[in-house]
C-alpha cells in the first residue's frame, strides 16, 4: 500500500527535503573529524544524517531525544531524513554532547545560506532579550551552609553518631575545615579526588525535560585577576567598582571555560559550593586590590589619598545562593509574567526581515551590559557568513542604556545607536539624567527620521520571540549548563532562519 519509491512519500516542497539540501551544502568537516577513518569500531550513523535530523526536529519544535526517536518510527518525514533507520535516544543525546560546539556553529552556515538568498539586510538591526526558564527550579537555590550540611549529612548515619561527634555542640555548625578558605579548598580537592578514583565518566542520556547529559570532573582553572585602576576609577568611584570588576572577570572566566553540569546530585552539590567559594574569593581579590590602590595610588589631582577607606572585611563563609540543579542558571526577573524565572537571558539581534543575525545567552539579570557584546557578536557572525554589508543603526529598548557601551559602539564600531534613556512609562527624565548624551538621544528620537527608525524595533524583534514561545512552544530550555543552553538557543535560532529561508523559496516558486 506504500509508494514504490520512498521519495514519493513527501511532496516536492516539503521542509524535510529543504533541510536535506541545506545540510548537503554545509561544511561538516568538524563533525566527521571526530570519527575514526580506519574502519575500526562499530559503524556510526552518518553525521550528515544526524545533523539533518536535529535541524528538522528543532524546526518542528521537537527537542527531546526520546521524542525524536519515536518520530523516526512514526513520522514519514523523520523516517526519510533518518534513511529508514531509528537511532535510539541515547545515541542522539551522545551526538549532541559530543558535537556541542559544532552544532552551535551551524548558525553561521545557515546565516550564510540566507545571505546567498538575499534575505540578510543588516542596515538596521534590533537587539533584545527574553528571560527563559531553564531546566531547574527556583526551590533548588541554596546557601553555602545549606549545601555544606547536605554534603556532610551522608556521613551522619545515626543520632548516636552525631552525639559522639559533636558532644555538647548543637550539631548543625559547619566543621572547622569549612570555616576557612584553606580548609574549603582542601575539602573540594578531596571531593574531586574521590570522584576521579571512582572512575566516573560523563555518560550521555536523554536530552529531555528534567534530564541532562554530562558529568565527570567539573574542576576548572582559577581566573587570574588583573585590575586596571584608571579604567575602574573612570567608571565607578569607591570600593564597589573594584568588587564589580572582580565579579566581571570571574564571570568572563566561566564563559571562556564552561564546565558541564554533573549528573549526580552529590557532585552538583560540591560544584555549587565551589561556585560560591569562587565568588567569595573574587570579592577578596577585588577588596585587596582596592585597598592596595588606596594605599599606593593617587587622586586625579596627583595628591595621595588622605585617611584610609572604611574597613571592609569579606565574610568568612560564602554568602549568596546558587542553584544545585543548574549552577549556571540565575533567578531572573521577567516583565512578561511580572514574576521571576530560574533560567537564562536569551539575547538576539534581528534585521528588518526578522532574520536572526546573532544569538547568545547570558545569565545576567539585566540587559544594560549586553549592547556592545551583541553588536560585536553580530559583526563577527556577518563576517563569517560572508556578508559585506555593514551595520548602520542598532535599535534597543531603555534597558540597554549604558553610556560606555553606546560610546564604544558608535565610536569604535561606527554603528549609530538609538536607545531611549527611559521607558515610555516615564513622562519626565530621571533625576540627574539630563544634558550630554541623554538630551542628545532624546532629540534624535524626537526627530522624524529617528522616530521612524525606532518605531521599527518592536515589529522587528518581538515577533521572533513570540513565534518561538507561542507557535513553536519553546518556553524553557531542556539542557543544563551555559555551554549546553547556548547551543540549544543557537539551534533554535538557526532553525528559525532555516524555516524563513524555506518559506521564501516556496514563495519564489509560487511566483
Amino acid at each position: 500500500m506504500l509508494p514504490p519509491d520512498v521519495r514519493d512519500w513527501l511532496p516536492e516542497g516539503h521542509l524535510a527535503w529543504f533541510v536535506l539540501d541545506a545540510v548537503a551544502g554545509m561544511n561538516l568537516g568538524e563533525f566527521y573529524a571526530a570519527y575514526r577513518g580506519d574502519g575500526v569500531g562499530r559503524r556510526a550513523y552518518d553525521p550528515a544524517m544526524m545533523v539533518a535530523l536535529l535541524l528538522y526536529a528543532y524546526a518542528r519544535g521537537v527537542r527531546s531525544a526520546r521524542r525524536i526517536e519515536r518520530a523516526c518510527e512514526e513520522d514519514v518525514a523523520f523516517k526519510m531524513i533518518a534513511m529508514m533507520e531509528t537511532p535510539d535516544h541515547a545515541t542522539i543525546a551522545r551526538f549532541v554532547v559530543r558535537h556541542e560546539a559544532a552544532l552551535g556553529e551551524l548558525f553561521g552556515q545557515v546565516l550564510g545560506l540566507c545571505h546567498e538568498a538575499g534575505l540578510v539586510r543588516p542596515g538596521v538591526v534590533a537587539v533584545d532579550g527574553t528571560r527563559m526558564a531553564g531546566n531547574a527550579s527556583p526551590e533548588a537555590n541554596r546557601e553555602f551552609e545549606q549545601i555544606a550540611r547536605e554534603v556532610l549529612a551522608e556521613a551522619r548515619a545515626t543520632d548516636e553518631a552525631e552525639d559522639a561527634q559533636f558532644g555538647e555542640a548543637r550539631g548543625d555548625e559547619l566543621p572547622e575545615e569549612l570555616r576557612t578558605p584553606e580548609g574549603r579548598r582542601e575539602f573540594f580537592r578531596r571531593a574531586r579526588q574521590k570522584r576521579e578514583q571512582a572512575g566516573e565518566e560523563p555518560v550521555a542520556e536523554e536530552v529531555s525535560e528534567g534530564e541532562e547529559p554530562g558529568g565527570g570532573d567539573t574542576s576548572r582553572g582559577e581566573p587570574e585577576y588583573e585590575f586596571d585602576a584608571e579604567r575602574i576609577v573612570a567608571r565607578v568611584q569607591g570600593r564597589e567598582g573594584w568588587l564589580r570588576e572582580a565579579r566581571r572577570q570571574l564571570e568572563q572566566h566561566r564563559w571562556e571555560e564552561p564546565e558541564p553540569v554533573a549528573r549526580s546530585r552529590e557532585e552538583r552539590l560540591v560544584q555549587a559550593a565551589e561556585r560560591l567559594e569562587q565568588e567569595l574569593d573574587a570579592e577578596r581579590r577585588g577588596n585587596e586590590a582596592y585597598e592596595g590602590y588606596r594605599a599606593r595610588g593617587r587622586m586625579k589631582d596627583g595628591r595621595r589619598f588622605g585617611k584610609p577607606p572604611k574597613p571592609h572585611e569579606p565574610p568568612e563563609i560564602p554568602k549568596g545562593k546558587v542553584n544545585v540543579t543548574d549552577p549556571d542558571s540565575k533567578h531572573l526577573k521577567t516583565t512578561r509574567t511580572r514574576g521571576y524565572v530560574q533560567g537564562y537571558n536569551a539575547q538576539a539581534v534581528v534585521d528588518e526581515g526578522q532574520i536572526v543575525l546573532a544569538a547568545e545567552i547570558t545569565n545576567s539579570t539585566v540587559d544594560w551590559s549586553q549592547l556592545d557584546p551583541m553588536i560585536s557578536a553580530t559583526i563577527a557572525e556577518l563576517a563569517k557568513a560572508g556578508v559585506e554589508a555593514r551595520l548602520e543603526v542598532a535599535l534597543a529598548d531603555s534597558q540597554y542604556w549604558n553610556e560606555q557601551h553606546i560610546d564604544e559602539v558608535i565610536a569604535n564600531k561606527h554603528v549609530q545607536v538609538l536607545i531611549p534613556p527611559e521607558s515610555g512609562l516615564r513622562e519626565q527624565p530621571r533625576p540627574g539624567w539630563t544634558g550630554g548624551l541623554y538630551d542628545w538621544m532624546r532629540a534624535v528620537l524626537k526627530s522624524d527620521l529617528g522616530g521612524e527608525l525606532y518605531r521599527k524595533r518592536k515589529q522587528m524583534i518581538e515577533p521572533v520571540f513570540g513565534h518561538t514561545r507561542h507557535n513553536r512552544q519553546v518556553t524553557r530550555f531542556h539542557r543544563r549548563g551555559r555551554a549546553a543552553v547556548r547551543t540549544e538557543w543557537r539551534l533554535l535560532m538557526t532553525t528559525h532562519n532555516l524555516t524563513k529561508l524555506h518559506r521564501s523559496k516556496i514563495a519564489a516558486m509560487a511566483a
